[in-house]
């Protein structure tokens, strides 16, 4: 509502002052009212942000009115006094500039035609001789000027927009992405120890029922585990919708790190495959990426080895050094050199198929650390990722 009765008023005094401009014709130059005239445009700021078209035709009927009525248009000094006054059509290129830059092409084009023609028609019928070309030249330049800026400024809007949509673009990926690294690693693991379970439930079930409910059990617990799991991921995915937030949400699972490799090393065990988990260096609070990311990757590994590597152990390093976090999980099982059908049970999945191995290098990339996957020194599989901590935590952490 203010702008609008800032933009009529805008409207008003610029009027007025063209007004003024006429009746002081026989007292000052055509120069003065020129720029009195240009310097009228400030008035019309918030018109032209408004309603570009509206103000251009304010302006040029303001200065084609304030040279009209020059009462001393019939006399000699015509013809080099307006040359000072057509200054004043500059005005329109000004605002020529904005519609270009802001409004649909048809408009721009019929903006430009208007603001070049009255000008010129104005020379014609009050300049003679020099004055007249200067008059026309000034008219073309101004004009070519104020439309190459507008389409330079449109170019330039056009290109944010898009550099804006690309940006949202890359963060939607990214964040697909990262949900689907989440949703693997979890489900992945949790998925591969149920069917262990189940198969080896579903043989001793007869013979050994207390060994098939230790199965169910541990089949229980692990798909309460993943359930809890999918339910922070998807009320995530719904707090970062403001029309979804609830303020009676039950509070979510906390997110794992590495404090749960033991934990997880016995639903790992759970499965058949006993998992050692050994910790070097001076234990230290982690940035909770990095904490997360650490967890996921000792997470998909243990997936492998239970999926693949045919073994009955293996053994999860945690090693936090000067700067830097070091995970590594070995396994004494089948390679990725062993042909798959080598041993009992038929065909084993080469490790490096599907999206394990994939998604644990881009949780190390993403944290600008290193990745090495592939055969172990004495056999079996070797997954590696060395991790930077931040200087700052460094710091802060070393210090007694």
């Amino acid at each position: 509502m203010r702008t609008r009765a800032a933009a009529w008023a805008g409207g008003f005094l610029h009027v007025l002052v063209h007004g003024l401009l006429v009746g002081a014709a026989t007292q000052t130059s055509g120069t003065v009212r020129a720029v009195g005239s240009l310097l009228a445009l400030s008035l019309l700021a918030e018109v032209v942000r408004r309603a570009p078209v509206a103000a251009l035709a304010l302006v040029l009927l303001g200065v084609t009115f304030m040279i009209a009525g020059d009462p001393s248009a019939a006399g000699a000094r015509s013809s080099v006094a307006y040359q000072g006054q057509f200054l004043a059509y500059l005005a329109g290129d000004f605002v020529l500039v904005r519609i270009v830059a802001t409004r649909p092409r048809r408009t721009a084009i019929a903006a430009a035609t208007v603001v070049g023609a009255v000008p010129l028609l104005m020379a014609g019928v009050f300049s003679r001789g020099n004055s007249m070309i200067v008059n026309v030249l000034i008219t073309l330049l101004a004009l070519v000027a104020s439309c190459a800026t507008g389409l330079l400024v449109s170019e330039r809007r056009e290109h944010a927009v898009a550099l804006r949509a690309q940006e949202v673009t890359e963060a939607v990926t990214a964040e697909r992405l990262r949900i689907a690294r989440e949703l693997h690693d979890m489900v992945a693991h949790s998925i591969g120890i149920i069917a262990i379970q189940a198969g080896a439930g579903s043989r001793v079930i007869r013979t050994q029922p207390a060994k098939a409910q230790e199965a169910l059990r541990a089949i229980e617990d692990t798909s309460r585990e993943a359930l809890s799991g999918l339910r922070r991921t998807l009320v995530s995915l719904r707090r970062a919708d403001p029309e979804a937030a609830t303020p009676r949400t039950s509070p979510l699972p906390p997110v794992p790190g590495l404090a749960d490799v033991e934990r997880l090393a016995a639903s790992t065990a759970a499965a058949g495959v006993r998992v050692d988990v050994r910790r070097t260096g001076d234990a230290r609070p982690l940035p909770p990426d990095i904490d997360l990311s650490a967890y996921r990757i000792v997470q998909e590994a243990l997936t492998n080895v239970v999926r693949h590597a045919r073994t009955g152990h293996c053994q999860v390093t945690i090693g936090h050094e000067h700067g830097e976090l070091c995970v590594e999980v070995v396994d004494d099982g089948l390679g990725p050199g062993d042909e798959p059908g080598s041993r009992p049970g038929g065909p084993v999945p080469h490790p490096g198929h599907g999206f394990g191995l994939v998604g644990m290098r881009e949780r190390v990339d993403l944290l600008n650390g290193r990745f090495s996957a592939g055969p172990g020194h004495n056999g079996g599989f070797r997954v590696s990722a060395r991790l930077p901590l931040p200087e700052t935590t460094s710091v802060v952490l070393e210090s007694p």
